[in-house]
């Protein structure tokens, strides 16, 4: 029998009483199917005892979760978006450390499993959370994962390289870390980067260009991300200085952090993948497609654990979790090939 977390809400104080387990997923389906009698029926639960449950918990909470107006049907108010914002990024993060704090009865040796520092990355932390790999994985921007891979600090390193030079070598920055003779490439999947804006898109942002306009609140990724190192490339393409930009400086640590943050209305704009606008039912407006690479020493790829890996990434459990994520493609997943794969177009 293993234990593992799971995130759960509860009013604060001593006395603080938990959110009913119900009433969230509920909320999801009132957010995409816009009436609340088509969402109990998806959340298996009577319309009387959804009203009696949104009842309860806006007297409790001290406000209303949802606003149900005659022939428009059902949409959450700002409480309930900004409840699920902040769940979202609590069981991202969550994900992110979940194989490490997991509890059983014969916990591995150390030193058995494979170490992972790798870029952020929805597709990678859901197959890390959902199957059993010897990996632990720490999400870091893409230049800091192959620093530490570089130095020995990991056995495996995750990051991203986009398809468009922008007018320079998107690869330079990784190459400076990488060894021919001692490095093997992993194709893991390509995805889709691009703006992430709020329902409808009602500031009209089409472009990096459009971040510097009048009353436009971006959301920045850390340095040393790759989608920093690609936000960067695109405003020097549109010459759009980072003073010009509102939000340059506010910087969230992963995609679904910023897409939360969007959500949740502290932001009008920033950059990410697809499936992080998705989960959040935000618009999408793509700019870039890159690959996800998985870097391994050529020397390590006879190792149990790395040929398990690979067994997976080649496997249908990755092309089923890809398909639940907007943007993604595991098509040849798995594939070890030399450095010089890093410049084919996709």
């Amino acid at each position: 029998m293993k234990l593992v977390p799971e995130v759960a809400w509860r009013t604060a104080g001593r006395s603080g009483a938990a959110l009913d387990p119900r009433l969230l997923p509920l909320l999801r389906e009132i957010r995409s199917r816009a009436t609340l009698r088509a969402a109990t029926a998806v959340a298996g639960m009577s319309y009387r005892s959804a009203w009696d449950l949104l009842g309860v918990h806006a007297r409790r909470l001290g406000s209303p979760l949802v606003i149900l107006e005659r022939g428009r049907g059902a949409r959450l108010a700002p409480l309930a978006e900004r409840l699920l914002a902040a769940d979202e990024t609590a069981r991202h993060e969550l994900d992110a450390v979940r194989l490490a704090v997991q509890v059983g009865p014969a916990p591995q040796a150390a030193g058995t499993r494979l170490r992972v520092a790798a870029s952020h990355d929805l597709l990678l932390a859901g197959l890390a959370a959902e199957h059993e790999l010897e990996i632990d994985v720490t999400f870091r921007g893409s230049l800091e994962s192959l620093s530490a891979y570089a130095h020995g600090e990991a056995d495996l390193a995750g990051f991203h390289v986009a398809a468009t030079a922008h007018g320079a070598d998107p690869t330079a920055p990784y190459r400076e870390l990488l060894r021919a003779r001692r490095d093997r490439l992993i194709r893991f999947a390509d995805r889709e980067q691009g703006l992430i804006v709020g329902r409808g898109n009602p500031k009209r942002l089409h472009a990096a260009s459009d971040l510097a306009r009048r009353g436009v609140r971006f959301v920045n990724r850390q340095r040393g991300s790759g989608t920093r190192l690609l936000i960067d490339q695109l405003l020097r393409e549109a010459r759009v200085r980072p003073t010009k930009v509102r939000g340059y400086n506010e910087e969230e640590f992963t995609h679904v952090a910023v897409a939360a943050t969007i959500a949740a209305g502290r932001a009008d704009v920033g950059i990410g993948v697809r499936a992080a606008a998705a989960r959040f039912g935000l618009e999408f407006v793509p700019l870039e497609r890159e690959r996800y690479w998985l870097v391994a020493r050529a020397g390590g790829l006879e190792d149990s654990r790395i040929i398990r890996l690979l067994a997976t990434l080649r496997g249908a459990a990755l092309r089923r979790l890809a398909k639940r994520l907007t943007g993604y493609d595991a098509k040849g997943a798995g594939e070890v090939q030399t450095l010089d794969a890093l410049g084919e177009k996709l």
